[in-house]
């Protein structure tokens, strides 16, 4: 996507943060994030930065994309790391906000202790999650994050199992139990409300998490220039629904009323290439179950715990 594009689609200046030279894939849906939520940050933002694909392209020695300042955290401590940066400049008494970066995996799985840590204590920071829906940066193994019957190089359909058994993690649900003051479900196929979001996440005293649609061509198989046609597919549809949580209330920021078939997303990837008429039927199913679920939650008011 051209700056110029993107500058103008979200108002920006023409300030780069996250820059060319990177060896992330043609077409890579994570990238982009990296572009669009740097710029809605700013200058004075830190970075702690887990280990995964965009930390890997990004940082070949003795080479760096990152025009901010950047700490690489390990798989599993993000979160810890940004805890540390927050407390650090709380006692220097400086207004620098910090940004912490993670995949699925460094969020959903090998993560989740740091960042639920991190949450419950109150750190003041914002936690993103791009979310690819497995380890892409390892040879794209499922994850907690990996939808049902996706298939991965460790759940790949045989003939009585189809990819992955199971379905994903509400992470999005657990970090407004913990009691996250802001928490936020994106797209890149919307810029303007991932942008948004990312301003309020750290504008709010507390500890606040997006977590982003982040499509992958390598693990999706699909082709590079259909990144943003996919990830507008999985809002249309209802499987990446568009939402935040505040203080425990949930309210969606694009409400779909008539919802594409979800065979319209799945069918453009190849890591669906073979579901069967009844697993298409059981996502669809899903999908819709979610869906009225998420109205329900926000026609109720506050559905989650105000800890802070």
């Amino acid at each position: 996507m051209g700056g110029n594009l993107m500058n103008k689609i979200l108002g920006m200046d023409r300030k780069e943060y996250f820059m060319k030279g990177h060896n992330a894939c043609n077409g890579c849906g994570p990238a982009i994030i990296m572009r669009i939520i740097t710029k809605a940050a700013g200058p004075d933002t830190i970075i702690a930065h887990a280990t995964g694909c965009m930390e890997v392209v990004s940082t070949l020695y003795p080479n760096t994309a990152w025009k901010l300042p950047w700490i690489h955290a390990n798989f599993e401590n993000a979160a810890a790391v940004g805890a540390g940066i927050e407390t650090a400049l709380k006692r220097l008494k400086k207004k620098t906000k910090v940004l912490v970066i993670a995949g699925d995996g460094g969020t959903y799985d090998i993560g989740l202790q740091a960042l639920s840590g991190a949450v419950e204590r109150g750190h003041d920071l914002l936690f993103v999650c791009y979310d690819n829906e497995a380890y892409a940066n390892t040879g794209v193994q499922r994850s907690g994050a990996t939808p049902k019957f996706a298939d991965t190089t460790s759940t790949p359909y045989g003939k009585k199992v189809h990819g992955k058994t199971q379905n994903r993690k509400p992470i999005e649900f657990i970090m407004a139990a913990h009691g996250a003051k802001y928490v936020a479900t994106a797209a890149i196929g919307y810029y303007n409300d991932l942008h948004d979001k990312v301003k309020k996440g750290l504008a709010v005293k507390g500890p606040a998490f997006i977590k982003v649609h982040a499509p992958c061509t390598l693990g999706w198989k699909y082709p590079y220039d259909k990144t943003i046609e996919i990830s507008k597919l999985a809002v249309q549809t209802g499987l990446a629904p568009l939402y935040e949580i505040v203080d425990g209330e949930l309210k969606f920021t694009k409400k779909v009323g008539n919802r594409l078939p979800v065979i319209k997303y799945l069918g453009m990837q190849g890591r669906y290439k073979k579901l069967a008429k009844k697993e298409v039927e059981e996502i669809q199913d899903y999908c819709d179950e979610h869906y009225k679920f998420l109205l329900s939650l926000e026609k109720k008011g506050r559905v989650f715990p105000r800890i802070f």
